[in-house]
């Protein structure tokens, strides 16, 4: 089974602020490890779940630790008000067929 390599971010945000937050969230430039991103809400807009796949841990900690990265987390900031992540390995589950 392939193995995926995964960055979850958790973010509370400031009420009305996800059209702006959205806004600042998207990278520039994206990074070339980055695989897959998806970005999940909850019907309020107050939190927001993004999901990205990378090509390894080293390539999502390199990013993670550059100067875009940095701008990118300083412009999302004015609109969060709490923030929870983490790296995690796994892979596709197999669904039975029904």
């Amino acid at each position: 089974m392939e193995e995926h390599f995964v960055w979850v971010t958790t973010r509370r945000l400031r009420p009305g602020t996800l059209e702006d937050f959205e806004r600042a969230w998207q990278p520039a430039p994206y990074p070339q490890a980055l695989r897959r991103a998806f970005a999940y809400w909850s019907e309020d807009g107050q939190e927001i779940t993004g999901v990205s796949f990378w090509d390894s841990k080293e390539a999502c900690d390199s990013w993670r630790a550059s100067e875009p990265e940095a701008q990118r987390r300083a412009a999302m900031a004015p609109y969060v008000v709490e923030e929870r992540e983490a790296f995690y390995r796994g892979r596709e589950l197999t669904i039975p067929q029904r």
